[in-house]
């Protein structure tokens, strides 16, 4: 592929180069993928005003993410696995956030540990929480977290279960991987991704590798699934915001009610969220759940929004809906499985260059100013 110049192309190639066990996870939802297709349809369903005659030689694309600056509203968004897209992947996605001027947020099921994207990266990064049954491991990610400079814990709530992913199970998906009969093809067909993972620092939920070796003779994925823990109540939400001293997300809120609490709650944003569609099937999409959080939350804590985001024309229609960022996940895994470090650049790049047009094209001179005024009203 000699042009790449879209989301869309990065995941072609992607989908060419990373094992179909990994892609597929990468890309599908659970069940039968009714959220998953919804959180596209329902962005792509929005309209934009054009307007014209407006002065577009200056634009201001930054703005300031939980106190910080940043080069547009966009975040990294935490996903597991990504050192399974790519060899060392969070460190290659930390390396160009940190270029590109936006936050990344590492997962707990990330392959590198906190303490290796820390000691490959200079920018502070943000750090994703479970709480998991073993609580007392809980409190140590969060120490560990503190102490490697993370200024920002992404508490993340909507999986008391893991919701019901059939590519995974279809695909033979496993952690570490093993190779079969099954799977042997796929993988000699991916050089570039073999030769990634060989050279990699490793291949294991590095976080939480010290846990699992004090549960001697349980293995690696056994330990890892159970520790999902249905029993969480917003006093687990309690006990985070009091342990944590830094500034605190709630990632995965969709009702208006649950936002309420959460700002009650003393957290600092949150994050609109199904999961990227891989939690509750027929849940909302979050483009269309956001304007209720949004109102529910009477400017008290931040309001982020992910999953569907795949281009910069969706970033400023989450903005024109009254969210103060976004996070993409499948967009930079595309440009990672894709080209690595290179394909996580692009990505950022094909997402500001798409933001930057269609503010012009709608008479946005400044992002943080965006309103539904950029849109064309919709019938109620």
């Amino acid at each position: 592929m000699k042009v790449i110049n879209s989301i869309a192309d990065l995941r072609d190639l992607a989908r060419r180069r990373v094992p179909r066990a990994f892609f597929g996870y990468v890309d599908g939802g659970s069940y039968d993928e009714l959220t998953l297709r919804a959180n596209r349809a329902d962005f792509e369903a929005l309209r934009f005003r054009q307007r014209v005659l407006v002065d577009a030689s200056t634009q201001n694309l930054g703005t300031s993410i939980l106190g910080r600056a940043a080069t547009m509203p966009l975040v990294l968004a935490p996903t597991g696995m990504a050192g399974f897209i790519h060899g060392n992947g969070e460190i290659h996605a930390a390396r160009a956030a940190e270029a590109a001027g936006v936050p990344f947020c590492l997962s707990t099921v990330s392959i590198c540990s906190m303490e290796d994207v820390r000691a490959a990266s200079s920018a502070p990064f943000w750090f994703q929480l479970y709480v998991l049954r073993d609580r007392g491991f809980t409190g140590e990610l969060m120490d560990r977290a503190q102490a490697a400079g993370c200024e920002v814990l992404m508490f993340t709530v909507d999986i008391p279960v893991g919701g019901l992913r059939r590519r995974d199970a279809k695909n033979g998906l496993t952690v570490p991987p093993r190779l079969t009969l099954r799977n042997a093809l796929d993988l000699a067909g991916k050089p570039r991704w073999a030769w990634s993972m060989l050279t990699a620092k490793r291949r294991e939920f590095g976080n939480l590798s010290a846990a699992v070796a004090r549960a001697r003779g349980v293995h690696f994925s056994q330990w890892v699934q159970s520790q999902v823990d249905p029993s969480l109540t917003w006093d687990d939400l309690a006990w985070v915001r009091q342990r944590w001293k830094g500034k605190l997300i709630i990632k995965g809120i969709l009702d208006a009610e649950d936002a309420r609490r959460v700002v009650d709650m003393g957290a600092d944003a949150l994050v609109v969220s199904n999961h990227g569609g891989r939690q509750l099937d027929g849940a909302s999409s979050t483009i269309a759940a956001l304007p209720a959080v949004v109102e529910a939350v009477q400017g008290h804590c931040e309001v982020l929004l992910d999953s569907g985001i795949r281009s910069g024309q969706d970033m400023l229609k989450a903005m024109a809906l009254g969210a103060s960022a976004t996070l993409v996940g499948r967009a930079w895994l595309y440009g990672l499985g894709a080209l690595g470090q290179q394909g996580v650049a692009l990505a950022l790049d094909i997402l500001r260059r798409e933001l930057a047009v269609t503010m012009a094209l709608t008479g946005c001179k400044d992002v943080r100013a965006a309103s539904r005024d950029l849109l064309v009203a919709q019938a109620r």
